[in-house]
């Protein structure tokens, strides 16, 4: 089955085909093609992602990277396309429904079956997609325990098979990667602040320059796995006010501590929640496991957790897939057609859309 993936939940548009085949208890898939579109520098100057320029954009942009993931794939057009995936959500309304109504618009041109996607989702099953081979067949052991953080969201999915989910934990207030973008806004970093707060912290590590104080790592001893990172923010921008002015070696011991706590805090959240759920694989997706430091913790829990508890597989998605694109959206909208196997076109944008 040939797929053509639809994705404009935020400030990316992008379109991707892949072939997919076998079923829920062996899937294979196979990258054919992409093409994206970042909004990124459009939204820089606002400081964060403004809903209706990302929907003026994605309506712009959708025809154009629609001919430019064809093309990558040498089809000129739809006719051997078998199958549409589009996020509903969860994601920025406006942007979301600029991918639905395009999607619908080519499903009704081509006379091709269409199915709604989980955003999250599309994370879950990233790991199943390796874009330099010919062809991905992944066997994955069951139970998964998926930790997905990205900007706007920090939750736990369990999940006994590709369609028995549930959250069993979440962010009680800001996301993980939403405190990474606030804190870079503090030390007057620009949009993505992410990427700029690892940057600095790498740089801190190599230099050894450390804060002389401690920020708290937020919910670490509750007996939930619920996040909160809002009070972590807090403490940052506190520290900053008590001084007369922030140096750049301020800037980077400030970058680390807080990194420091972030992954502090979530590497122990995730080993309570493997003990607690008895996973067999832990799958990490969303564009904050981009993060050099914390992909290296993670690594490095996979090698203790194994020693104290049994062996864990740790399964991350190649770097270009943690971030938003279409290729998972493909992959996760077979998984939604062998699920239901009624695709339709009665559907909508859901903002706030769960994991079910």
């Amino acid at each position: 089955m040939i797929i053509l993936g639809i994705e404009t939940s935020c400030d990316e548009t992008a379109v991707s085909i892949i072939e997919a085949q076998g079923d829920l208890k062996s899937l294979g898939f196979k990258y054919l093609g992409s093409a994206i579109n970042s909004q990124i520098k459009i939204h820089s100057e606002y400081g964060g992602v403004v809903p209706n320029i990302a929907k003026r954009e994605h309506t712009k942009n959708l025809p154009i990277i629609l001919e430019e993931a064809l093309r990558s794939t040498g089809l000129k057009d739809l006719k051997s396309i078998d199958l549409i995936a589009v996020t509903v959500g969860p994601g920025l309304e406006p942007a979301l429904w600029t991918g639905i109504i395009f999607a619908k618009e080519l499903s009704e041109k081509w006379n091709i079956p269409m199915v709604p996607t989980n955003h999250m989702d599309g994370h879950i099953v990233s790991v199943l997609l390796n874009k330099t081979e010919e062809s991905s067949v992944r066997k994955i052991e069951f139970p998964i325990l998926a930790l997905l953080i990205s900007g706007g969201h920090t939750e736990f999915i369990f999940l006994k098979s590709w369609t028995e989910k549930e959250k069993i934990g979440q962010t009680q207030d800001d996301a993980v990667g939403e405190a990474f973008d606030k804190v870079a806004r503090m030390l007057g970093l620009p949009y993505p602040g992410g990427p700029e707060i690892s940057n600095l912290a790498e740089i801190a590590r190599t230099k050894n320059i450390v804060l002389e104080n401690k920020f708290p790592r937020p919910m670490l001893h509750s007996k939930d796995l619920n996040f909160s990172f809002s009070g972590l923010k807090t403490s940052v921008l506190y520290y900053l006010k008590n001084l007369t002015s922030i140096s750049d070696q301020t800037k980077l011991a400030v970058a680390r501590e807080f990194e420091d706590a972030v992954i502090e805090t979530l590497i122990s959240k995730t080993q309570k929640a493997l003990q607690k759920t008895e996973a067999k694989t832990l799958i990490i997706g969303g564009g904050v496991i981009a993060n050099k430091a914390l992909r290296e913790n993670f690594l490095k829990l996979k090698e203790t957790y194994s020693q104290n508890y049994g062996e864990i597989e740790i399964i991350i998605p190649e770097k270009s897939l943690t971030t938003d694109n279409a290729t998972m959206i493909a992959a996760a909208g077979f998984i939604e057609y062998l699920r239901d196997r009624k695709p339709n076109q009665n559907f909508k944008a859901e903002g706030n859309l769960e994991v079910s």
